[in-house]
């Protein structure tokens, strides 16, 4: 029988619900290798023939700490210190399974790397030929510099965005024109610096802005021209699209009447419906296509999650962000003729798993197509 194993945070339930779906396809719970014992550099044992997935690291603060330093969980920062050492804890796991026999790691720890550094995976894509918005070049030191790349490109709307982060922890929504400035973020600025929040607030002073643009340039900038999206309903919309194995097979609709979707910051589920009809079948068509083209940028990782944003005039399309974690969409099943109908984000995965690894899938080609 397949084993399989996953790096991850015990009890998580990204953890839990991948295990549920090895268990409802007939294979063992699979062995869990704590992110806190790898980060801690605690010898990593693998059995001989195990098929090893990475995860997410979650919420838990232990790992966090582990990977940020000590500090308030809520905190915003960190993000360079978060990538490095979650890269390195990732390295060290494909160590351990080059020198077990058999052992197959079902990840590309160089991809996973890209996708957490913005601006390398916005370079990978368009390198690529996957539409994103346009970015101002870098590296962005601070408000200042921001500013003046804003004037010289003649944008008076953009995203700033820290390099390393996730969750759109940090991000800001920004509009200037001279001295007048808006800018919309889940940062709340405090006594003692950013931290998370889970509503959404806007700021209209100046100072507060240098003072969060400064505290975020620390660990990397990635700043994007400002994508005007499509509505339904008053709300703006984008789409999480997870692809698995080169083939899209779940996507979710997010609605907001700000400018981040994001379902925690108050982000609700849309009408998938309404968006297809929206864009029409060719339009539907050229959005699994593109999602397509982002997911094989990143050719070792057996799923991604794609978000995608559909232009105000329903036609143009741009690739948002492309997450190495972004399968946790409970209660979501899978699209209408992707071959993963009836099958949740983990099932559809370990699905993929068995065709590419088990005995009685060895040596098919997987499907890589789109609708």
């Amino acid at each position: 029988m397949t084993a399989l194993a996953v790096v991850g945070t015990p009890g998580e339930r990204r953890v839990t619900m991948f295990a549920d779906a090895c268990v409802r396809q007939g294979l063992r719970e699979p062995a869990v290798l704590p992110w806190t014992s790898v980060l801690r550099g605690a010898e990593i044992r693998i059995e001989p023939e195990t098929l090893v997935r990475i995860d997410s690291p979650g919420e838990d603060a232990e790992t966090d700490e582990l990977l940020r330093g000590a500090g308030e969980p809520s905190r915003v920062g960190g993000g360079a210190r978060w990538h490095a050492a979650f890269v390195a804890g990732a390295a060290r796991v494909r160590e351990a399974v080059a020198r077990t026999p058999g052992a197959v790691l079902l990840a590309d720890v160089e991809d996973v790397s890209v996708m957490f550094d913005k601006r390398r995976c916005h370079a990978r894509l368009s390198e690529a030929g996957v539409p994103v918005p346009p970015a101002l070049p870098g590296p962005i030191r601070g408000y200042a510099e921001l500013r003046e790349r804003m004037g010289e490109a003649r944008w008076g709307r953009v995203f700033v965005k820290p390099a390393h982060g996730s969750s759109a922890s940090g991000i800001v929504a920004l509009h200037a024109s001279g001295d007048r400035v808006r800018a919309v973020t889940s940062a709340e600025l405090t006594g003692g610096g950013l931290r998370n929040s889970l509503r959404v607030r806007c700021y209209e002073n100046e100072s507060d802005l240098v003072a969060i643009v400064e505290a975020l340039a620390g660990d990397g900038l990635h700043v994007e021209r400002w994508f005007p999206k499509a509505s339904l309903g008053g709300r703006a919309i984008d789409l999480r699209v997870v692809v698995v194995d080169g083939r899209p097979t779940h996507a979710v609709v997010r609605a907001s009447r700000g400018p981040m979707t994001n379902l925690h910051l108050g982000g609700l589920r849309g009408d998938l419906g309404e968006v297809r009809a929206g864009l029409g079948p060719e339009g539907w068509e050229r959005v699994l296509e593109v999602c397509a083209r982002a997911a094989a940028c990143f050719p070792g990782s057996l799923a991604v999650g794609v978000d995608l944003m559909v232009g105000a005039d329903w036609h143009d399309l741009a690739v948002a962000e492309v997450n190495a974690f972004g399968d946790l969409l409970p209660r979501l099943e899978g699209l209408p003729g992707s071959g993963a109908e009836g099958l949740d984000t983990y099932g559809a995965q370990v699905r993929a798993i068995l065709a590419r690894h088990s005995p009685q899938g060895a040596g098919r080609t997987a499907t890589r197509a789109v609708r």
